[in-house]
């Protein structure tokens, strides 16, 4: 089976060469592929280990079977003002000698007008992301101004995180003016950008498994990083740790089969990072470090199984 890269690719061909498609497709069924199977490419979350030092959060990464690390401020963790106590070059220093890249900067505690300093930042570490939350809609809006207003303040934003060659990860989030998936679809229309795309959340959209695949079929390449993380039974108030663990794959009731359908028929390539908020904010998700390590990948077992 051709997947939708190799077909696009072929159809492009036939139409510079005048030769018919159909030939051009019967020959490349005979070729065998060199594409290995998808997969998704993780990114593990700092914030899932509390406030942990990086030191001991690193070496934590490959074990989880991702090569990424993605770094989370106060209140949920606090490794990015971690970066600032030991400077730029010892982190680093760190990232190297545990064999990994810095992915994206997630800091909700700036604000997405208030990230500029923060792309250049994470371009000098070597990451290409940073991924925020978006502010609540002005007084007296409707859905379509309020999403046309905040895209028309964003423009100057995006136009630095184009220059350093940054991606900007919008994520959805109750309250903010990109929460619904009418305000997605809006601001990819208004913001047509491969600079700009939505750092998808599912727990912060409806629970509806079709719902949510047609909404990474939709997105296609817009959608730039992926949080395996579902609703449960939310993580605004103190539960038991067995509900608040209902956050997660293979735990929650969410059936990710079509979500991750959808994933592969796309051919994602961005990072997929498994997650969930522990409450109070900033502690680990469970009580010791190898515990959490193994929690993720039990998840991640559970998704490369439906896979």
């Amino acid at each position: 089976m051709l997947n939708r890269r190799v077909f696009n690719q072929l159809i492009l061909a036939a139409g510079v060469s005048m030769l018919p498609a159909a030939s051009l497709l019967a020959d490349a069924s005979t070729q065998k592929p060199n594409e290995q199977p998808f997969k998704l490419n993780y990114i593990l979350a700092s914030a899932m280990y509390g406030k942990l030092p990086l030191a001991e959060i690193l070496p934590e990464v490959n074990k989880t079977g991702a090569e990424y690390i993605e770094i989370w401020a106060e209140q949920h963790g606090n490794q990015r003002e971690q970066i600032d106590e030991m400077g730029a070059a010892a982190f680093l220093k760190l990232l190297d000698e545990h064999n990994v890249k810095l992915g994206s900067f997630t800091c909700f505690k700036y604000g997405i007008f208030k990230m500029q300093s923060e792309m250049k930042l994470v371009k000098q570490l070597g990451g290409d992301m940073v991924i925020c939350n978006t502010p609540k809609p002005l007084n007296g809006l409707n859905e379509t101004a309020a999403v046309k207003a905040f895209a028309e303040e964003l423009k100057p934003h995006l136009e630095v995180a184009e220059s350093l060659g940054i991606t900007i990860g919008v994520e959805n989030h109750v309250g903010g003016v990109i929460s619904s998936i009418e305000s997605i679809h809006l601001l990819m229309d208004a913001l047509p950008s491969e600079h700009l795309g939505l750092a998808m959340a599912p727990y912060h959209l409806p629970q509806e498994p079709e719902t949510l695949a047609q909404l990474i079929k939709d997105l296609n390449t817009r959608l730039v990083h992926f949080q395996a993380w579902e609703h449960g039974d939310g993580c605004m108030t103190k539960l038991p740790k067995e509900q608040e663990l209902l956050q997660l794959p293979h735990r929650g009731p969410l059936d990710w089969k079509p979500l991750l359908s959808a994933l592969k028929e796309i051919d994602y390539l961005g990072r997929t990072e498994i997650f969930m908020h522990p409450t109070p904010r900033g502690v680990p998700i469970l009580d010791t470090t190898a515990e959490v390590t193994a929690e993720i990948n039990a998840c991640r077992k559970y998704l490369d199984g439906l896979l």
